[in-house]
């Protein structure tokens, strides 16, 4: 089965953050959700220095963004939002970019979506339960971040905790089920009439949601493999002779 997000043409996906409005913990997130659109080529988080400087500044070094600086002449005024809008018509007219992914819960954004969309562009929001209506309603589709529970996250066991053991290279590697390709191929699955998804097209997925995934580090020989271990997810051979996967429920 194809999935339905991947086409001879992949989508090239610009992901421009308004750091002064939202919270740097939306970022994995959003890189999350927009890798089954296509290839992220573009990666801007836009904020004045104090944003950019002090809470934003390990999310943006670690997930490879670019820092947009925009100084506050006047006292009020969000140039930010600016800057932003202009480099996404920018990255449109260059044809830089086809899709959009604007973090943000900011209504101000609204009539940038709809100029977007209007040129051809594919617009998506992630934001915070905050955002108004204006905003979900001006995009091609809204995703909507929930803050985890604090109480979650101290667990001591978890899947959290499965995500990040690497085996010990001296040692035979345990296999390892991390909950993220689960979560994937309900992601991916929801938006197809049958429910699964390729095998191929999961794994081109989770390559570009981490450059680093590999199923050899949680101790599998590949992705077919690593995915017939799991309880909650079905494996399928179709008549085709590739490989489909589902959630089992």
């Amino acid at each position: 089965m194809a999935n339905n997000h991947h086409s001879d043409h992949e989508s090239r996906v610009a992901v421009l953050v308004d750091c002064d409005n939202t919270t740097p913990e939306i970022l994995e997130y959003a890189l999350r959700v927009v890798a089954q659109f296509g290839r992220v080529v573009l990666r801007r988080g836009y904020g004045n220095h104090n944003t950019l400087a002090n809470k934003w500044q390990e999310a943006l070094v670690k997930l490879a963004f670019t820092p947009c600086l925009q100084y506050q002449y006047a006292a009020g005024k969000n140039t930010s939002d600016i800057a932003l809008a202009l480099d996404a018509m920018e990255a449109l007219f260059d044809r830089r970019a086809d899709t959009f992914c604007l973090v943000t819960s900011d209504s101000d954004f609204a009539y940038l979506c709809r100029k977007l969309r209007e040129r051809g562009a594919t617009v998506h929001i992630v934001g915070e339960a905050k955002s108004p209506d204006a905003l979900r309603n001006a995009s091609d589709q809204f995703f909507e971040w929930v803050r985890p529970e604090p109480a979650a996250v101290a667990q001591p066991k978890g899947p959290s905790k499965t995500e990040v053991v690497k085996p010990d290279p001296a040692k035979p590697a345990p296999k390892l089920r991390p909950m993220f390709v689960v979560d994937a191929v309900a992601l991916l699955a929801a938006d197809t009439s049958e429910g699964k998804v390729s095998v191929g097209g999961l794994g081109s997925y989770l390559k570009r949601a981490d450059p680093s995934f590999s199923p050899k580090v949680y101790g599998h020989s590949g992705l077919l493999d690593m995915l017939k271990t799991y309880e909650l997810l079905k494996v399928q051979q179709e008549a085709g002779g590739h490989w489909t996967v589902r959630l089992t429920n």
